[in-house]
């Protein structure tokens, strides 16, 4: 499973990338706003580092605007993947930039349907919000689950990036039913490598040794 980073923070991507935790990097308008500088400096500058997709997100809700928009942010890299919105219009816009060999990741997934609909429309890859249905009282990974039973049912190439991941629970349970990818912020990368008994482990280690050279 692949492991994309939910972030346009430079310094955080970087750090990823260094400990070869970042396959690709997923962004969206809220967290290029929170970032300091032009956001298309940042977007290229995020492209240039990352050798795998990094998403960028329209911000159109009419099919010509958000064609227009993405073959504007494609121009940023080569390896640009534009955000769409699930809509009957972001639907045709995807259509539209298939055709013109441009990446898409059709975002705001939170129906198998949806993601059924997206694929066969051309999208590369399909963004279902686990964390968002959880916060409904709902179970996201049944999402995750069902979009995964359909894709393999008809041998659909559209990969599945499980996003609005809450916690580790999210990123198990998408590795256990063969998730393509898992987008997961800068903070929860760090939550993946902690546990209470590892810490254990090393401070009664240390213990011992110091006690050993007394």
């Amino acid at each position: 499973m692949k492991f994309f980073m939910d972030s346009a923070n430079i310094q955080e991507i970087q750090h990823g990338l260094e400990l070869g935790l970042v396959d690709g990097v997923t962004t969206n308008p809220a967290l290029l706003a929170r970032e300091a500088g032009d956001w298309q400096e940042i977007a290229s500058s995020i492209c240039s580092m990352v050798q795998g997709p990094v998403s960028l997100e329209v911000m159109g809700s009419e099919a010509g605007e958000m064609v227009q928009e993405a073959r504007e942010l494609a121009r940023l890299g080569s390896n640009i993947v534009v955000k769409i919105p699930m809509t009957m219009q972001g639907l045709k816009a995807v259509r539209i930039l298939t055709d013109e060999n441009i990446a898409t990741n059709v975002t705001l997934v939170f129906s198998p349907l949806q993601a059924l609909l997206a694929a066969k429309a051309g999208a590369g890859y399909v963004s279902p919000f686990v964390g968002r249905l959880d916060d409904l009282g709902q179970n996201g990974m049944d999402l995750a689950s069902q979009i995964i039973d359909i894709y393999e049912n008809y041998a659909i190439d559209t990969q599945i990036i499980v996003a609005s991941v809450r916690h580790p629970g999210h990123v198990l349970e998408s590795a256990l039913m063969g998730a393509d990818i898992v987008t997961v912020p800068y903070k929860g990368l760090n939550m993946l490598a902690e546990h209470p008994m590892t810490d254990l482990g090393i401070k009664s280690f240390l213990q011992a040794w110091q006690t050993r050279e007394k």
